[in-house]
Order: structure tokens, then C-alpha cells, then sequence
């Protein structure tokens, strides 16, 4: 991989990284996950931490989920968007997790 363009070696290290998934009892993915949510990590941060590796706290922190075609066919149906219109229902997701995350705020202040 050396003919890359060099505005593209940088990635090459995270082209070649391997990622590594664990299934584990509900117990110990809640300990970590409770953990790395206390120290304002992420699950694979916390296990990076754990097992002496270092990590880098994100730029962008972000959240994911996986979306099936039906998801996207049921997701169009409850925004009122066109399934084809990805980007309008990724719009329209953030803008509800905004919306909850505000919710969950202010009833947080109130108690």
C-alpha cells in the first residue's frame, strides 16, 4: 500500500485495524458500559482503558444504529419522508434524539 495518495495514509493504519466483538453475560457489558458512560467513554474506549491500551478521546463523538430496508420503509412512514430519502430520515432521526435528549433534561432539572 504504498502508491497511496497521501491525503489517504493516514487511514491506512485504521484500514488495517481488526475489529474484535465479545459476547458476555449481561452483568459484565453492563459494568462496562456503566463505567465508560461514567468517564465519558465509549464501550470500546472503556475496554481499550481496561486492557492497557490507549485511546483518543473522538472529535466528533458519534452514535450509530444499524437501519434495515424495513427499517427505512417504516422510518419514511412516520416522518411522512420518501424511502428513498436517506438523508431527509437521518435528518429526521437526529432531530428526534435531539428533541429526547432535551426531554430527558429538563425532566432531570425538574426533579
Amino acid at each position: 500500500m504504498t502508491d497511496l495518495p497521501n491525503n489517504w495514509k493516514k487511514s491506512e493504519r485504521s484500514v488495517r485495524a481488526v475489529q474484535l466483538a465479545f459476547e458476555f453475560s449481561k452483568t459484565v457489558s453492563d459494568v462496562i458500559r456503566q463505567e465508560a458512560n461514567k468517564q465519558g467513554l465509549s464501550p470500546s474506549d472503556q475496554i481499550r482503558m481496561v486492557i492497557g491500551l490507549e485511546s483518543k478521546k473522538p472529535k466528533r463523538p458519534r452514535l450509530t444504529v444499524s437501519l434495515s430496508e424495513v427499517d427505512y420503509e417504516k422510518l419514511a412512514k412516520r416522518y411522512q419522508l420518501s424511502t428513498e430519502d436517506k438523508v431527509g430520515i437521518r435528518d429526521a432521526i437526529a432531530n428526534e434524539l435531539i428533541q429526547y435528549s432535551s426531554t430527558v433534561i429538563a425532566q432531570k432539572e425538574t426533579k
